[in-house]
C-alpha cells in the first residue's frame, strides 16, 4: 500500500518547519508573514507529491472539520439535486465542503447517517428530515450543533426551518383550473403525515370546498415500486373518467401520471388538464408542456446556507424560526383550454 504523504514529509523535502507547511496549506501564509514565493513553492510541491489533508485528524485537532452534512430524501430527485448543487456552491464560497447523503425517507437509514456525520464531527447539518427522527434532531439541538431543516420540519421541535407555502402553492393551481372552467378536479398525493404533504392536501380540499366542487383524492404509498405506482394511478384515472383535470402533489407522481394518461390515450389537455406541484427539468420540454407550481430552489439554498452560517458564529444566540417562501405559478400547454 502506498504511503500517504504528510506535512512532515513536505517540510523535510522543502527544508522548512512543519508549522510553515501547515500555515500555507491552511491558507494562513499571509497572516503568519510567509512570503508569496515560499507559499507558491510549498503548494506546488504538495500538488506534485499528491498531498491530501486528513480531514478527520484536522477535526479532532481543531474541533472544526470545515464540512457540512446534508441529508435529503433523494439526491437523484430533480428538486433535491438542484438544491444540493446550489448549497454546495454557496457553502464553498464560505470555505466549507458539503457531504451529501440520501435517506430515501427511511427512518433507520436517516438515523444512521446522522450518527455517522456526528462521528466525523461535521460543523453543521442541513436536513430534509425523514419521519420518525425527532429524537435525533432533538439530540443535535441538545448538543448545540448548528442545524437547519428544510422542505419539512417537526412543529413540536424548536428548530430553524426553511419551507415553502405548500397550501397556497396548491391553491394557485386550483384557482387556475377553476378559472378555466374545469370543475371535476382530481388530486393524486402520497400516504404521508409529513407537514408539507398535509398542507398540499389541505390546499386542495379548501379550494374544492370553497367552490362547492366534489373531492376526488388518490393516496399512494410513500414507498412503492414504480410499476405498482403506475398501475395505481392508471386504475384511478380509468375509474374516474368524469375528471376533466388532475393535480399531482409531486413531480415524480406527475411523471407516472402522464405516462398512464398516454397509455390510456387520454389526450392532454383536450380530455383532461394536468398540472404538477413542483417543476421538473423536463416538464417544459414535454408535449404538451406541463403547468406547475415551482419551488424557489435558489432562494431555498441561499436561505439554508445563510441561516446555518449564522448559527455557526461563536456568539450566535440559540434561537429558532420558520422562514416560509412563496411558490411561482408557471402556466404551460397542459392546462390551456383547446377550442374545438
Amino acid at each position: 500500500m502506498e504511503k500517504k504523504v504528510s506535512i512532515y514529509d513536505i517540510a523535510k523535502d522543502m527544508g522548512v518547519s512543519t508549522a510553515t507547511v501547515s500555515f500555507v496549506l491552511n491558507g494562513k501564509a499571509k497572516e503568519k508573514g510567509i512570503t508569496e514565493a515560499v507559499e507558491k513553492k510549498i503548494k506546488k510541491h504538495a500538488d506534485k507529491v499528491g498531498y491530501h489533508p486528513n480531514l478527520l485528524a484536522k477535526s479532532l485537532r481543531t474541533g472544526k472539520s470545515g464540512v457540512i452534512g446534508m441529508l435529503v430524501e433523494g439526491i437523484a430527485d430533480p428538486f433535491f439535486a438542484s438544491i444540493c448543487g446550489s448549497v454546495e456552491e454557496l457553502a464553498n464560497e464560505k470555505g466549507f465542503k458539503v457531504f451529501f447523503a440520501s435517506t430515501e425517507n427511511n427512518t433507520e437509514k436517516a438515523k444512521a447517517l446522522i450518527r455517522s456525520f456526528r462521528e466525523f464531527q461535521v460543523d453543521g447539518f442541513i436536513i430534509a428530515p425523514s419521519p420518525g427522527i425527532e429524537s435525533e434532531i432533538q439530540s443535535l439541538l441538545d448538543a448545540q450543533i448548528p442545524l437547519v431543516l428544510f422542505d419539512r420540519f417537526f412543529p413540536e421541535l424548536p428548530t430553524t426551518n426553511v419551507v415553502i407555502d405548500n397550501e397556497n402553492g396548491v391553491k394557485q393551481l386550483m384557482n387556475h383550473f377553476i378559472g378555466n372552467n374545469w370543475k371535476h378536479i382530481g388530486f393524486v398525493t402520497l400516504e404521508s403525515e409529513q407537514i408539507q404533504m398535509n398542507n398540499r392536501l389541505k390546499g386542495y380540499r379548501e379550494s374544492i370546498h370553497e367552490n362547492n366542487l366534489e373531492e376526488s383524492v388518490l393516496k399512494v404509498p410513500f414507498v412503492v415500486k414504480k410499476e405498482k405506482l403506475f398501475d395505481q394511478i392508471k386504475t384511478y384515472l380509468q375509474e374516474n373518467e368524469h375528471l376533466d383535470a388532475v393535480l399531482f402533489a409531486t413531480n415524480y407522481l406527475a411523471v407516472n401520471g402522464i405516462a398512464a394518461l398516454k397509455e390510456l390515450d387520454f389526450k392532454v389537455p383536450e380530455k383532461i388538464a394536468v398540472a404538477s406541484f413542483d417543476d421538473n427539468t423536463n416538464f417544459a420540454l414535454f408535449s404538451p408542456s406541463i403547468s406547475v407550481t415551482a419551488q424557489p430552489v435558489q432562494d431555498i439554498a441561499e436561505q439554508v446556507v445563510k441561516l446555518l452560517m449564522e448559527k455557526m458564529l461563536p456568539k450566535h444566540k440559540n434561537t429558532h424560526m420558520t422562514l416560509v417562501l412563496s411558490t411561482e405559478l408557471i402556466i404551460r400547454q397542459s392546462t390551456k383550454r383547446i377550442k374545438l
